[in-house]
């Protein structure tokens, strides 16, 4: 069980406040400096400053936070195996997946998992890799499969599968001369795109910002949280997308989208499985990811 010293001051590096984590743990406020100076003496270093917005880790501190952290999640998830186990039921599979993984790859590849472990209980998450990495740090996933860039200081990390992006556009902007001959053409038309933070959205950014383009190049822009709207959009010929081919494999095996990446803009990604590092469950995790590659 974690001191509750540490309790202390993980909860005022997460509000930013020793009067607001005090109040979170329901004690006083003077009793939360006290905590604090207390751990600040065991370590023997400053741990906590001020700032314009409150209370902030230092260097050591953020060190501290991180380690400590990683304890915390490690500590939720045991009391929860084991009080599974007092209870003669397996402990919860808590997975977080970003939008295109939960609607392209996740349901098959769960599926397929739960013939081989009927027993199994699966929690998911969904979000973008921003909100998941946040959920992995405060202990509501126990790891997640995401598709967007994140801090390999603080994740350890193994890639699930290689994943191919493409630009689509509707039918009709499609046909004639075929695929445009470099992404500069694709400038005057306006694009449709998922919302800031999103994987999709900062890969394709990163993408651009290679060849000297950014969003800001193209005729317009919209923004939408839904894969399915996007699509949509684009098949009214409202603008062009960038997504992932499984994203849109269905409907460009019928025909309702078209496959109009340049030749100079072919992009890969990796699909990648992150979890806290230092985790004592980092084992478990990477036996269940390369399972799972055989499978996706």
């Amino acid at each position: 069980m974690l001191d509750y010293r540490v309790r202390t001051f993980l909860e005022t590096c997460r509000t930013g406040s020793v009067t607001r984590a005090a109040r979170e743990l329901s004690i006083s406020q003077p009793a939360a400096s006290q905590h604090l100076r207390q751990l600040e003496r065991r370590y023997g270093c400053a741990l906590l400053a001020k700032s314009g917005r409150g209370m902030e880790p230092t260097q050591a501190g953020r060190v501290l936070y991180r380690a400590l952290s990683v304890m915390e999640a490690d500590e939720e998830r045991l009391a929860r195996d084991l009080e599974a186990l007092a209870g003669d039921a397996r402990p919860p599979l808590r997975l977080g997946c970003t939008r295109t993984i939960a609607d392209h790859l996740a349901p098959n590849l769960l599926a397929a998992h739960l013939r081989r472990h009927p027993d199994e209980r699966l929690l998911m998450r969904t979000g973008n890799t921003h909100e998941l990495v946040d959920l992995i740090g405060r202990g509501e996933v126990d790891f997640a499969l995401v598709e967007g860039p994140f801090d390999h200081a603080t994740l350890d990390s193994e890639p699930l599968s290689r994943e191919a992006c493409v630009v689509v556009g509707p039918p009709l902007w499609g046909a004639g001369e075929g695929r445009p001959e470099s992404i500069t053409a694709l400038r005057p038309l306006r694009l449709v795109l998922r919302e800031p933070g999103s994987g999709t959205r900062e890969i394709l950014e990163r993408a651009l910002a290679v060849r000297d383009l950014s969003t800001d190049d193209f005729a317009g822009t919209i923004e939408l949280a839904s894969i399915p709207a996007i699509k949509a959009c684009v098949a009214a010929e409202a603008g062009v997308t960038f997504l992932y081919r499984r994203a849109a494999a269905d409907e460009l095996a019928r025909g309702e989208l078209v496959d109009m990446t340049p030749p100079d803009f072919e992009v890969e990604h990796d699909f990648s499985a992150v979890w806290q590092r230092g985790s004592l469950y980092a084992g478990r995790f990477r036996s269940l990811l390369e399972e799972w590659r055989g499978l996706a």
